[in-house]
C-alpha cells in the first residue's frame, strides 16, 4: 500500500522553525519529524512514500538524497576524493518527492499525484506534523470492512480544531474551525479510495472543506476512533512537548 505525506504547507504558525525549512523536516530528537511519520507507516508494512512538497521543497530533497550519508557514519578520504558509507540498518523505504506547487492548497496537491496513484488501489494520506501510536492494521480492516470510499482517523483535541460529527461510525459533519466546542477531530491519518480525487477540483480545493464536506453529505466518510496518543506540530509549545517526550524515552508514538 501507498502512503502519501503533505509537506508542501508554509508552516507560518511555527516561523521560528520554519524560516529555514518546511514544516514536516522541523527535528524532534534530532531526525524530522516526517522520518518520525514514515517509521509509524513502516514497521507496520508501509514502505513506499509519495512526499506532496512544495515550499523550500529543495530541503527534503537534500535529506533524502543524502540519507546513507546522513544517517551512517563514513570516511571520505580527501588525498583521492574517495568516499565510503558505512551501512548500517536502514529503512527499505521507496520516496518519491513530487513538487506539488508552492501556494496549492491540501485538496490540490492530493489532486497533482493523481498519475501516481493510478491502479485503483486505496491508500493512506496523512499531513507531515502529526505523530500517533495509531494501529495502522486495525485502521485498514475498518476502512475494508465499511466500504466506502474514505476513513479519517479521529482523535479527541481542545476547541481550536475542526468538529466531526459521527452517527455510529458514519461522519455526518465535518466543520474546519468552530468555537467554543471540545470533540472528534480530524487527525489524519486517512485511508482513501483513488475515486476520492474526482471530489477535488483544482489547486485552489481545501481538501478539509469541499471535498471532506461533500463526501459526508454522501455517506462516504467514515470515522475511525483512536483514543490513545495523537499530537500535531503546529507551534512551538507542541514542537517543545513532542522534543521532552522524545527525550524522556517513553515517546508514545514511537511504535518501532
Amino acid at each position: 500500500m501507498k502512503a502519501v505525506i503533505l509537506a508542501g504547507g508554509l508552516g507560518t504558525r511555527l516561523s521560528e522553525e520554519t524560516s529555514v525549512r518546511p514544516k514536516p523536516m522541523v527535528e524532534i530528537g534530532g531526525k524530522p519529524i516526517i522520518w518520525h511519520i514514515m517509521n509509524i507507516y513502516s514497521t507496520q508494512g508501509i514502505d513506499e512514500f509519495f512526499i506532496a512538497a512544495g515550499y523550500k521543497s529543495e530541503v527534503i530533497k537534500e535529506y533524502f538524497l543524502n540519507f546513507y550519508a546522513i544517517n551512517n557514519d563514513i570516511t571520505i578520504d580527501l588525498t583521492c576524493g574517495k568516499t565510503i558509507i558505512h551501512d548500517g540498518n536502514q529503512p527499505k523505504w521507496k520516496i518519491h518527492i513530487i513538487d506539488t506547487g508552492l501556494h496549492t492548497q491540501t485538496g490540490g496537491r492530493l489532486k497533482r499525484l493523481r498519475k501516481w496513484l493510478d491502479g485503483g488501489e486505496d491508500f493512506m494520506f496523512t499531513y507531515g506534523d502529526g505523530v500517533a501510536d495509531i494501529d495502522i492494521k486495525s485502521l485498514l480492516a475498518f476502512h475494508k470492512d465499511h466500504g466506502k470510499l474514505a476513513t479519517v482517523t479521529t482523535v479527541r483535541s481542545p476547541s481550536r480544531f475542526g468538529r466531526i460529527g459521527f452517527e455510529g461510525d458514519r461522519i455526518t459533519d465535518f466543520y474546519e474551525k468552530p468555537e467554543n466546542y471540545e470533540g472528534w477531530i480530524n487527525g489524519g491519518y486517512f485511508v482513501l479510495s483513488p475515486k476520492v480525487i474526482d471530489y477535488i477540483e483544482n489547486d485552489d480545493t481545501i481538501w478539509e472543506r469541499g471535498p471532506i464536506e461533500r463526501l459526508a453529505s454522501e455517506g462516504q466518510l467514515m470515522g475511525y476512533r483512536h483514543n490513545h496518543f495523537w499530537s500535531c506540530m503546529d507551534t512551538l509549545k507542541e514542537k517543545n512537548n513532542l522534543e521532552e517526550s522524545w527525550n524522556s524515552g517513553k515517546a508514545p508514538w514511537k511504535v518501532w
